[in-house]
């Protein structure tokens, strides 16, 4: 448990990457399953994670993410993205996916397919597009926790235009959006920003049984 508390003081939003600094395989491998196994609702997993390699175009995001360092300079970059919406095929993918892993009885399969497509088909768009975005959230907090556990730099980053991220890597064709980018990495020794306290309220500000 004391680990969980070190992990998290130890992390902040790095400013700086060192460049020359790059993540092994296996540090990749972890992030990758880590998101893999971020919980969602239902467990469709509405998402998409897309890792950035072409220095080219981590120039082109840069600027689109108002010229901030952390694009270009971490080792990796990853854009998290969210499904705009969600038809019944996906559904019935979904159901596939959990029968063929839990081996679940056809006539169960069945029933959850309908429930699944009783609670979220009758959802408009316009409430499943930020559902999903919520969902893009919960796997951006499991990665900074991961990457922390591993001593793995990671800043998250709303600071971007995602029309033109989304025009530019082509996600629209692909009933995606994106919603966050997240360098990954090692931090910089010039980055000032690793000495400063963390400043956050009391556990009394923050915590109320009742």
């Amino acid at each position: 448990m004391k680990q969980i508390i070190e992990d998290l003081n130890w992390r902040y939003a790095t400013k700086q990457f060192d460049a020359s600094k790059k993540l092994t395989n296996e540090q990749l491998e972890t992030i990758k399953e880590s998101l893999r196994l971020t919980p969602s609702a239902y467990g469709i997993q509405p998402l998409k994670f897309i890792f950035v390699s072409s220095p080219a175009l981590r120039e082109e995001i840069k600027e689109i993410a108002f010229n901030q360092g952390q694009v270009v300079d971490a080792s990796h970059l990853l854009i998290i993205c969210s499904y705009k919406s969600i038809d019944e095929s996906y559904l019935d993918a979904h159901v596939d996916l959990v029968t063929g892993i839990r081996n679940t009885p056809a006539d169960r399969a069945a029933g959850f397919g309908e429930f699944l497509k009783k609670n979220i088909l009758k959802m408009p768009d316009s409430d499943i597009e930020p559902w999903n975005v919520h969902q893009a959230y919960i796997a951006l907090g499991q990665v900074l926790h991961t990457c922390a556990s591993m001593r793995v730099d990671a800043t998250p980053m709303e600071g971007f235009n995602a029309k033109k991220l989304d025009e530019l890597i082509g996600l629209a064709d692909q009933n995606l959006k994106s919603v966050l980018l997240c360098p990954i990495g090692f931090r910089s020794n010039e980055d000032n920003y690793q000495h400063l306290a963390k400043v956050r309220k009391t556990n009394d500000q923050l915590f109320e049984t009742i």
